[in-house]
């Protein structure tokens, strides 16, 4: 079936920058995935709902192998992603019985009921709220879990740092306006989409409205402290950017400046060359069972 994505992101071009973040974050993915799938039935069906590059689709995949086998089917609106977690998802379950597949769809129609069985778990992260009509979203990924699946959604915002107050260039607090900025901008994209709803509630509201039973919740970490490695270093060059271009009509001159200064290895500013560089970021997985 045709599938868009409903933002302005370019998300094949920032393939690097997510397998960077998947490498980095692989532990804290296999934390999340053990506790998701730890009551799941034998052989499960798992769905991962926008995959992207397959950091979880690879935590999901070893968690099937683990328990003995299952299905897991990684679904995405851009191609080149899901190819890319195919491969990550295939070899984090070699030699074990479980079978990867892909569905390239937009999840606002729904999941396609003739290739995405009922599932046992439905794993959605930082997806939905790119839908125009959210609650509508979750209601339609909550209708393809089969009895008693879960649906779990990684969603609200991910609160996110890498840089110290007073970086010795610019203005104090560099990383807090950009991630304003950058909030800005998100909520300009939501009100410009076609057929946009409001959700003013919380994600577990959504998830009883769309008719589950147990909702609760639970929040993970990505925790990796001064002093940086190097892969550390290159993850926060690649946030301080993603954030900056998000955000660069609504941020000052001089705040410009400064990144252009931090993202450039010629300067003696570069980001790359300091030793307070960290990447702390706080997430949270809000989730239901179907009845």
């Amino acid at each position: 079936m045709p599938a868009h994505t409903h933002d302005e992101v370019d998300w094949a071009a920032r393939l690097p920058a997510m397998l960077r973040g998947d490498a980095l974050d692989a532990e804290t993915f296999a934390g999340v995935a053990s506790r998701l799938t730890s009551e799941l039935p034998d052989t499960a069906t798992v769905v991962d709902v926008g995959c992207g590059t397959g950091g979880m689709s690879a935590a999901l995949a070893a968690e099937l192998g683990r328990r003995g086998g299952g299905t897991l089917i990684l679904v995405d609106a851009t191609e080149v992603l899901l190819e890319q977690a195919l491969e990550s998802a295939t070899k984090a379950a070699a030699g074990a019985p479980v079978r990867v597949s892909t569905v390239v769809a937009d999840i606002a129609g729904g999941l396609p009921s003739d290739v995405v069985p009922p599932a046992d778990l439905i794993w959605a992260s930082a997806v939905v709220h790119h839908l125009p009509d959210q609650q509508a979203g979750v209601a339609a990924l909550a209708a393809t879990l089969g009895d008693g699946g879960v649906l779990a959604l990684a969603e609200g915002p991910r609160q996110s740092q890498c840089l110290p107050w007073e970086l010795g260039i610019g203005e104090p607090g560099l990383e807090r306006r950009l991630l304003a900025a950058r909030d800005e901008w998100f909520c300009e994209l939501r009100a410009g989409m076609a057929g946009v709803v409001a959700m003013p509630y919380g994600w577990n509201v959504a998830l009883r409205r769309a008719g589950l039973v147990d909702v609760t919740s639970f929040s993970y970490l990505f925790d990796h402290p001064a002093p940086a490695s190097a892969a550390v270093l290159a993850a926060a060059l690649d946030q301080l950017a993603w954030i900056s271009r998000a955000g660069a009509e609504r941020v000052g001159e001089a705040d410009q400046e400064t990144v252009h200064r931090l993202t450039d290895p010629a300067d003696p500013a570069f980001l790359g060359n300091r030793e307070d560089v960290f990447l702390f970021a706080t997430g949270t997985v809000y989730w239901g069972r179907s009845r």
